[in-house]
């Protein structure tokens, strides 16, 4: 009648529940005594596995999902890489692997041939296995925000040289041992991986971008989209020869630019990635150690021993030199030092290999799996303690701090057509911290009329629907339902009563008789509105833009808040992956290189000079269609208003059908940036009437004045 319980748990149910106890609790009791999460599941993982409690033992359950988030764990790693800082900080990365490399990799060899007295062959094999290493302890720098330091870019951009090597050479060794070594091996090795690369990095992001765009709104199937990626890039991995690792790696940085930092997609990587895969990981690797064997003799004690003092020298002197060359801080060397030092994927891969294929005994396997207890241990204390200082000490790479926190932005976005609601809620996301509380909030403003109280129950259940799909992805959304008898003032007056900063508006649909008449609604807005006004059209989803053009007019930098929105766009870059390049006068372009210097900005973007910004023909043939496209104009007698402004909306529309473009006006309400602060003094009147004179001098000096 009832299910006998047996030791070890064969209950699957009984065993996924106590899988996750131990995911829940580690980390909390190793808490209290100031021992990372990380190291609380590889310690639980050796007291219930089968040299311990023996409550669980290896199967192919836990062999499956120890696979699938050793292969997360590569995969997030990859995605996490910011590949415009990758590729600022190459020729660091560069030295730094190789650094990484070829000193544990030397020491590691002389160690096994004259102090332990091993072969060439079993040398060369824990000489490369030293050389590895695991961001076992990454999550502890996604945990205090510093992905993107510098340090932190080059010691994953090292990563990627080292653990490819290493397991190149593995490829190698093992040929060796099997007498494959011929030349044949080499041109199936090479061609193979070549092949390999170009599926990963050519033809997966074309049809990753072609999935996102197609699919936008299927939140749903983007997730499964990309676990499927990472599995199938896993599996191309081995067959050409190299570890499952490599492959996931691969797939992280495939679909890199796809996934911007803040979006409900990424969200649900690192929920899923953090809660379950990755812990079943680490759990898995200390079920590996047998503490038995370091009582039945020395061999293997001393074995690790002498393994472990080698693997953290190695690391150390690479970390140090590394230091030297670029010039860190101490603490950016302990940081690179503490991720680079663990040792759990790669360095298994290597010594199960070796060990079923009989090159290296028992004594060295079991030395191993303390050598990565260890490590993970040092690794993690060493990186959590960098982290911290860090991020007390010194400025993190963060653009969205600059001149003030971006999580004070707000966001309102009026919306009549729903059909269009997701895309304006995603743009918002990535302009604004969404996870702030009161980021972001949907307006719909109800004419006053005989219909008013059936059309607020039509848009509140519209409202609902919003909510519970922005809760969802974890996007807090307030909405707000105003009754008002003309619909633009209704707008300008919720903007004041939340203290917006930024009005969201929908791109105008075909322009009317009528509209060019008495106006358009986006027209009264922006010249009623003293906040920055953003006006969107979108053609593709966000997600898939890999760079942006922002077009600055002439004396744009002398807009009130010319600052507010460079800030706003650099953040959206940074969180997007998104390259800004900016086009404008030398002038403007060496005002906005000033502020970044001033400000300390950390991005790379790109500056062309371009004297005419209405030559939208010229400038149409440098885009492509997944650029996104932002013009900065200007509003009615502003500085940098010119009459051709006027018809910006429908010149764009006609170069540009197949972009998604962004029209934004910087907010007058406050001077910011080289301009003094005026309070809320309204100067509207004082600068129309100045734009007016200005006009009329320019007439006048044409001939043109009647």
């Amino acid at each position: 009648m009832f299910e006998e319980v047996t030791i070890p748990f064969e209950n699957s149910v009984l065993i996924f529940f106590l899988i996750l106890v131990i995911i829940l609790i580690s980390p909390f009791l190793l808490k209290k005594l100031k021992i990372p999460g990380i190291i609380g599941l590889i310690i639980s993982g050796i007291i219930i596995g089968p040299h311990g409690l023996n409550l669980l033992e290896k199967n192919s359950a836990v062999d499956l999902f120890s696979t699938i988030g050793l292969l997360y764990l590569m995969f997030i790693a990859g995605l996490d890489l910011d590949l415009n800082e990758f590729k600022k900080h190459r020729y660091k990365s560069i030295g730094f692997g190789v650094l990484t490399f070829l000193i544990p990799m030397f020491t590691g060899i002389a160690t096994c041939l004259y102090i332990i007295g091993y072969d060439w062959i079993v040398s060369l094999l824990i000489g490369s296995m030293l050389a590895t290493h695991t961001l076992i302890a990454y999550p502890v720098v996604s945990k205090f925000g510093i992905s993107r330091n510098e340090a932190v870019a080059v010691t994953v951009g090292g990563t990627i040289i080292t653990d490819t090597t290493v397991l190149l050479i593995l490829a190698v060794i093992i040929g060796s041992a099997n007498g494959d070594l011929t030349g044949g091996f080499w041109i199936r090795m090479i061609i193979s991986v070549l092949i390999f690369a170009f599926i990963i990095f050519f033809i997966i992001p074309k049809i990753a971008k072609w999935f996102f765009n197609k699919l936008e709104s299927e939140r749903t199937s983007h997730f499964i989209f990309v676990l499927s990626i990472v599995f199938l890039s896993a599996f191309l991995a081995e067959l050409a020869g190299l570890e499952a690792i490599i492959g996931a790696f691969g797939a992280g940085l495939a679909v890199n630019r796809l996934i911007p930092y803040n979006s409900v997609l990424m969200n649900r990587l690192d929920f899923v990635g953090n809660a379950l895969f990755i812990p079943f990981f680490l759990i898995s690797v200390g079920m590996l150690v047998d503490i038995k064997a370091f009582f039945i003799g020395t061999d293997a004690v001393l074995v690790a021993i002498i393994l472990t003092i080698t693997a953290i020298i190695g690391k150390w002197l690479a970390a140090y030199i590394t230091q030297l060359l670029f010039r860190f801080s101490r603490a950016q060397r302990r940081l690179i030092f503490g991720l680079s030092s663990s040792r759990a994927a790669a360095t298994l891969a290597i010594i199960l290999i070796g060990f079923k294929t009989g090159i290296v005994d028992e004594n060295l396997l079991n030395g191993t799996i303390i050598l990565i207890l260890i490590t993970c241990i040092a690794g993690s204390l060493v990186t959590e303690k960098a982290a911290l200082e860090i991020t007390m000490t010194e400025e993190v790479a963060d653009p969205s701090k600059n001149e003030k926190n971006i999580a004070h932005e707000k966001i309102l976005i009026p919306v009549a057509a729903f059909k269009n609601m997701e895309s304006y809620i995603n743009l918002a996301t990535l302009l604004t911290d969404h996870t702030s509380g009161s980021g972001i909030t949907l307006l719909s403003v109800v004419e006053n009329d005989p219909k008013a109280d059936e059309n607020i129950e039509i848009v509140r259940k519209w409202h609902q629907k919003a909510y519970r799909e922005a809760l969802s992805h974890e996007v807090f959304l307030e909405t707000i339902i105003t009754i008002d008898i003309n619909i633009i003032s209704g707008i300008l007056r919720a903007s004041r009563e939340i203290s917006a900063s930024t009005i969201l508006l929908g791109w105008p649909g075909k322009i009317r008789f009528i509209d060019k008449l008495f106006g358009l609604k986006t027209d009264g807005i922006i010249n009623n509105s003293d906040r920055k006004i953003i006006v969107y059209r979108s053609d593709k989803p966000v997600n898939i833009h890999t760079k942006a053009l922002m077009i600055l007019p002439p004396l744009s930098e002398y807009e009130p808040g010319f600052t507010d929105v460079i800030q706003l766009f650099t953040h959206f870059s940074v969180v997007s992956k998104t390259k800004m390049i900016y086009y404008g006068t030398e002038k403007t372009l060496n005002f906005i290189n000033k502020y970044f210097k001033e400000q300390k900005n950390k991005t790379s973007p790109e500056y062309t000079v371009c004297n005419d910004w209405s030559d939208f023909k010229g400038l149409s043939g440098a885009m492509k269609e997944d650029d996104l496209l932002i013009f900065m104009n200007a509003r009615r007698g502003s500085v940098s208003y010119n009459e051709n402004m006027e018809s910006i909306p429908v010149r764009l529309e006609k170069f540009f059908p197949d972009n998604s473009i962004i029209l934004v006006y910087p907010g007058i309400g406050r001077r910011t940036g080289r301009f003094e602060d005026y309070g809320d003094m309204d100067t509207r009147p004082l600068e129309n009437s100045i734009g007016k004179i200005g006009r009329w001098i320019k007439l006048l000096s044409r001939g043109q004045w009647r």
